[in-house]
């Protein structure tokens, strides 16, 4: 839901429902990296209640094309964080390390305690 004015569109407020800082942040942060924007901020009305509210001021373009904006960026960089998080794992599988490592549970001998002095 967008709140605004219907005069000047470089100024809204948008309402997310169902959702916390985790994905709040994330776009402010998006949104703070784009020259368009002079003011963005995010807040949550009450702890009980899962909705955010994003402010969006700009230089002139309208919030809500500048706000789908950085949407689609912050899905462009969550893409690259999972395909490079995709390929160090199969790196990681491809290069035998876990067969290195050696890991044997019978090496244990079951007793925790350190020995006295």
């Amino acid at each position: 839901m967008e709140h605004g004015s219907f005069t000047d569109n470089s100024a809204a407020t948008f309402s997310l429902t169902d959702e916390d800082h985790t994905i709040a942040n994330a776009v402010r942060f998006t949104l703070n990296q784009d020259p368009r924007v002079t003011f963005c901020g995010y807040s949550i009305p009450h702890p009980s209640e899962a909705r955010v509210n994003i402010r969006v001021q700009t230089t002139g373009d309208p919030a809500r094309e500048v706000l789908k904006d950085a949407c689609q960026n912050l899905m462009l960089m969550c893409r690259h964080v999972r395909s490079t998080f995709d390929k160090a794992v199969e790196d990681f599988k491809a290069s035998n390390a876990v067969k290195a490592m050696k890991i044997d549970s019978q090496d244990s001998s079951g007793d925790d305690s350190e020995e006295s002095e």
